[in-house]
């Protein structure tokens, strides 16, 4: 099924009186190509359901309902939320992407998130992806560029960071490709990336997860500070036993926490 296509957003913005709203962080992607690609990495089809957070003028939208999935478009925006109900062809929620229940939102236990993202609220979305995981099977987000390159980063460079390691904990992630500002009406002043979450079947190791979180925050809290002194400057660390932890789990203390691999992040917070 061949999606109906929106205008592009300069025209839509223009016919409806509209300004983008740049403390919102809104910036339009109209580009068909790059919209089919996001879609396709989505990768769902008649049965599936996708939650699009901040759907904006719905133009990735359509892409996603040509897909034969079931769509449920979210926008905060009071002033955009007829313009999707419009549309046709999906449901329409008007709430905050950063406060959702997703597999609420879409009725069913599990769901796939995607959407093109405010950077502003990047983290605060990838955090309630973590948090929300059992629900979330794969998430397709259009990131800031900078973003996407921490999240996939591996063990051992600066780009590590706390991110990269709780998503890849549960997560398979990956970079699908680049795009520029200049796509977008109004242009960014960085470029962005798409990023690709698959669900893995099982965590790269068994862990508490709460416990593996607060680990892993504290690791990086002080990143010019050895692992071991970063560690006992939390209030929740510091009175543990993080010498015996470290001998146990076989983690040199004076090391920094971006060269920890996700499976040593594990064996650490399994030892304290």
């Amino acid at each position: 099924m061949a999606p109906v296509k929106p205008q592009s957003p300069e025209a839509m913005l223009e016919k409806l009186r509209l300004e983008p709203k740049h403390s919102w962080g809104q910036n339009f992607l109209g580009d068909d190509g790059v919209l089919e690609a996001i879609a396709d990495e989505v990768a769902v089809g008649p049965g599936d359901v996708v939650v699009e957070l901040g759907a904006g003028l719905g133009h990735l939208t359509a892409h996603l309902v040509a897909t034969g999935a079931r769509v449920v478009a979210v926008e905060r925006d009071r002033e955009l939320v007829p313009v999707l109900e419009s549309q046709g062809g999906f449901t329409v929620l008007a709430a905050n992407a950063a406060e959702l229940d997703f597999a609420k939102a879409g009725g069913v236990s599990e769901v796939v998130v995607a959407g093109n993202l405010p950077y502003h609220l990047s983290s605060s979305i990838l955090f309630e992806v973590i948090a929300q995981r059992a629900s979330v099977k794969r998430a397709v987000f259009l990131l800031q560029q900078e973003v996407v390159t921490r999240i996939v980063a591996g063990p051992g460079g600066r780009d590590t960071g706390i991110l990269s390691v709780l998503l890849g904990l549960w997560f398979e992630a990956r970079e699908c490709f680049q795009v520029g500002r200049n796509q977008f009406h109004p242009p960014p002043k960085v470029d962005s990336a798409v990023l690709r979450l698959d669900r893995r079947p099982k965590p790269l190791a068994e862990v508490d997860g709460k416990r593996f979180e607060l680990v892993v925050k504290a690791a990086f809290a002080h990143r010019r500070k050895t692992l071991k002194n970063s560690l006992q400057s939390h209030p929740e660390l510091r009175e543990l036993d993080l010498t015996g932890a470290l001998q146990r789990a076989n983690i040199d203390g004076t090391r920094r926490a971006e060269t920890l691999s996700i499976v040593e992040f594990a064996a650490l917070t399994n030892n304290l």
